[in-house]
């Protein structure tokens, strides 16, 4: 059986007292839990706080990001092993954001996979087309360049150590979401791409959704035969939401 999980993306959020707040009722919130994995990815400042409040809790904690470098001459960049040392379990790679905004490619994202999984982290790697992609029907084809793309620099069973999420770039932030058989349809696509390598990696790799997850279509998405959990926005910043969103998964 595959592993349930729901990530919650802080984004560039929070404070030392709301951060308090929120980590307190999600320690309590979920401490009933039985399969569903939970994780907070967290800005890069609070690692520390984060790790403190959640040691000996059953939520793991992630970071948003990593440099695709190990050490170095790369100002501002934080690299796995720095990450590890705060206790990070898993990191975001490739969020839309980082590379609509920011500019990461193909390329780039699959030398952070890469880096993620030496530092013994594990990689989330979020793949999704835009609403121009997705209205001229290329969806398929973006997110099997995306995938390819770190497939080529770690092998499928480098895919195996990781977690997929399908981010639809259009219902991130906006309100809209994929309907669940749209989502089901991209989920069912990249395990068809897995498993045309390694059927025991398809079977077994969570793909988790992203895009505009709320408690209220939280059960419906993940009623779907390939969807494995969620990749929670504002949502995971509202301690009652994000609790129920695991809950969903959890059932």
């Amino acid at each position: 059986m595959r592993t349930r999980l729901v990530a919650g993306n802080w984004k560039m959020n929070g404070s030392f007292a709301e951060n308090a707040a929120l980590l307190q009722g999600l320690v309590g919130g979920l401490a009933g839990f039985n399969t569903v994995r939970c994780v907070v990815c967290v800005p890069f400042p609070y690692l520390a706080q984060v790790s403190a409040a959640l040691q000996g809790s059953r939520i793991a904690w992630g970071a948003q990001n990593v440099s695709e470098f190990g050490a170095g001459a790369y100002t501002g960049e934080v690299s796995g092993s720095m990450l590890r040392e705060f206790g990070c379990a898993y990191s975001l790679v490739g969020h839309s954001e980082r590379r609509a905004i920011f500019g990461e490619s193909d390329a780039q994202v699959a030398a952070k996979y890469a880096a993620a999984l030496k530092a013994g982290m594990i990689p989330i790697l979020c793949l999704g087309e835009t609403l121009g992609e997705r209205e001229t029907g290329a969806t398929e084809a973006v997110v099997r360049r995306q995938f390819e793309a770190v497939v080529n620099e770690v092998g499928i069973e480098g895919i195996g150590r990781g977690v997929l999420a399908y981010e639809p770039v259009w219902a991130i932030g906006t309100g809209r979401t994929a309907s669940p058989a749209q989502a089901q349809a991209v989920h069912a696509f990249l395990r068809s791409c897995i498993a045309a390598s390694d059927g025991k990696v398809a079977a077994e790799l969570p793909i988790l959704y992203g895009g505009s997850v709320k408690s209220q279509n939280a059960d419906e998405l993940f009623a779907m035969a390939d969807i494995d959990g969620g990749l929670i926005g504002g949502a995971s910043l509202k301690t009652d939401e994000f609790v129920a969103i695991c809950k969903a998964a959890d059932r």
